[in-house]
């Protein structure tokens, strides 16, 4: 259905034809899809087979039969076609234009669109599913509601994350801590991809909005996987993919309940995670120093085992390790240090 909003998003060509018929109070009931696919249940018609363009979309729909488009929206393959599905197929519509368009997208692979005539209201049908397209004003309106909504959640994001790192630099960490961090940063990227949602409806209209949510979202993927990568009981490429697919795939109520999130990372649920001391490995920590890749990293944390032995490190240990040396090994120690500096007090946190 992504893709479907995404093909009739403003700025499209197929959108700018949907305006015009909509404009037009004319009506109408476009499948794009394989002809091939539909010959079956095609009944008269006329044969184009000519380029789409919006002006020409916009003449066929004078008719009333459907128009045939080809898959990529490219091509007028069929005007003022009688479709004739399958009638025994349950449909909740009550309207014939939209009662056939829902028949169609449950029989054949088709994105369908039942355009009203009367209401100016625009629906997708695809699979069964439905979809009404909104006005460009009211998305924009949503879109913005829920990125101030989104922005909240990354500014509590943040000094969770931010308390975790003073615990792991100080008085060690609790696993509620890490806990508290990984179900934050999940609710924010189900917010963003509603967000998203938003953005691809929008089309050429949402590309301030889509700005904004990159800028927000800098950092929070790669964050988490250092996160999952830092407490899970297995250290694996593996682990980091099973952990995401597992804790994208619960649901809402799933993901605030914490026994669950710690089940899936390896610890038992029943484990009172306010008092359990866990040990991060350092992944985290050192993703925060400007320019480490990734696999100096990896090897600094299976050299050293943890957080803690990587900061009990003197300078030739952590030169020794393959890829770092001595220049790196000073770079490390410095943004560690900054990282140390920039974690705000007890009281800033509670504020």
């Amino acid at each position: 259905m992504f893709r479907a909003i995404y093909a009739v998003a403003p700025g499209t060509a197929l959108r700018e034809g949907i305006d015009n018929i909509v404009h037009a109070r004319t009506g109408g009931l476009i499948v794009v899809g394989e002809t091939e696919d539909l010959a079956f249940m095609l009944s008269g018609g006329i044969r184009l087979d000519i380029d789409y363009s919006p002006a020409m979309l916009y003449q066929v729909a004078k008719m009333d039969g459907a128009i045939l488009i080809n898959s990529d929206a490219s091509r007028i393959d069929w005007v003022n076609v009688q479709m004739m599905p399958d009638p025994t197929i349950h449909s909740s519509e009550t309207g014939t234009r939209h009662r056939t368009a829902e028949r169609i997208s449950k029989q054949v692979d088709a994105l369908v669109i039942a355009i009203s005539q009367r209401r100016d209201v625009v629906s997708l049908y695809l699979d069964g599913i439905k979809y009404i397209l909104q006005d460009i004003p009211s998305v924009l309106a949503k879109s913005n509601q829920a990125l101030a909504a989104l922005e909240k959640y990354r500014s509590r994001l943040d000094e969770l994350s931010q308390r975790l790192t003073r615990s792991e630099f100080t008085d060690g960490v609790a696993l509620y801590d890490a806990l508290s961090v990984l179900q934050r940063s999940e609710l924010v990227s189900r917010m963003a991809l509603e967000v998203e949602r938003y953005i691809v409806e929008l089309g050429t209209e949402g590309r301030l909005i889509e700005m904004q949510l990159e800028e927000t979202m800098f950092g929070v993927a790669a964050d988490r996987a250092a996160l999952i990568r830092d407490y899970s009981m297995e250290d694996t490429e593996e682990n980091l993919q099973f952990v995401t697919e597992q804790i994208s795939a619960l649901s809402h109520h799933e993901v605030l309940d914490f026994g669950r999130l710690a089940e899936i990372i390896g610890y038992d649920r029943k484990v009172n995670t306010l008092d359990f001391p866990i040990e991060p490995r350092g992944y985290r920590l050192l993703s925060g120093v400007p320019r480490l890749p990734k696999l100096v990293i990896q090897k600094i944390v299976h050299q050293f085992g943890s957080l803690d032995g990587v900061l009990a490190s003197s300078d030739e240990e952590l030169a020794a390790v393959d890829g770092v040396g001595p220049v790196r090994a000073k770079e490390i120690r410095e943004g560690v240090r900054r990282l140390q500096e920039f974690v705000p007090t007890d009281h800033f946190l509670n504020t």
